[in-house]
């Protein structure tokens, strides 16, 4: 039986606290089982080296644990004066995650970083910090058009982010770090609120997996992240 009787089917139960920090553009606190993270949406008028001199700006996305977010302490990345190779593939997987769906062009010469502080780890604060990451953002780009700033928001199309894996046998979908730590294989899976993949991460980490079982893992993955969408729109009375 799984943490809370959920079916292998089932997500674990996620709340949006939208508005959580005073200062930022877009604030999010996004609580998946006990998986915590915040999402802070800032904005600046500058853009990377890369596009001085375009019209377009930029999205972009830092991530970090707190010492105490799990049962161990952590060091924090700056202890070893880089940023942990963990911590900087999972930063350049949100902010990939999130241009995708977002028009730069709209953005005006202006970035918009959006920071995930994991507060409290038990599995899946990737796919956390890309589902709270969003909904910042858009919050940000909300704000930018409202003040005149933006045409209209940048922000296309609604993203979200799950994990699924096979765990003693079975495909479960959203593990958290009990069920993930003896997984035989685990995929994170980014797709918009309609099912269109944007990125796949997965292994086979104690065995290969089928055909089957992939397509079974991906079934889930959709399933989950519709319900994700679905719970965030609530949150916010709606998305216009």
């Amino acid at each position: 039986m799984r943490y809370n009787n959920r079916g292998k089917d089932q997500i674990r139960p996620v709340k949006f606290t939208v508005g959580w920090g005073e200062y930022p553009a877009g604030s999010v606190l996004i609580e998946t089982g006990k998986t915590r993270v915040l999402c802070s949406a800032t904005v600046e008028e500058r853009v990377p080296p890369h596009l001085v001199g375009s019209p377009e700006g930029w999205v972009t996305a830092e991530y970090a644990m707190l010492p105490a977010a799990t049962q161990t302490r952590g060091r924090r990345d700056i202890a070893n004066l880089k940023l942990a190779p963990r911590s900087a593939e999972i930063q350049r997987l949100i902010g990939r995650s999130l241009r995708s769906v977002t028009d730069l062009r709209l953005l005006c010469g202006m970035t918009v970083t959006v920071d995930c502080d994991v507060l409290q780890a038990d599995g899946g604060t990737r796919t956390a910090s890309i589902t709270g990451g969003w909904l910042a953002l858009w919050l940000a780009c909300e704000k930018l058009k409202k003040q005149g700033v933006c045409p209209a928001n940048p922000v296309r199309e609604e993203i979200a982010a799950v994990s699924a894996g096979i765990v003693g046998g079975e495909v479960l979908l959203d593990l958290d770090y009990s069920e993930d730590s003896r997984a035989d294989a685990d995929f994170n899976m980014v797709m918009t609120a309609a099912g269109r993949v944007i990125e796949l991460q997965g292994t086979g980490e104690a065995r290969p997996f089928s055909r089957d079982e992939l397509n079974e893992l991906l079934d889930l993955g959709t399933k989950g992240i519709a319900e994700l969408c679905a719970a965030r729109r609530r949150a916010c009375g709606g998305l216009k």
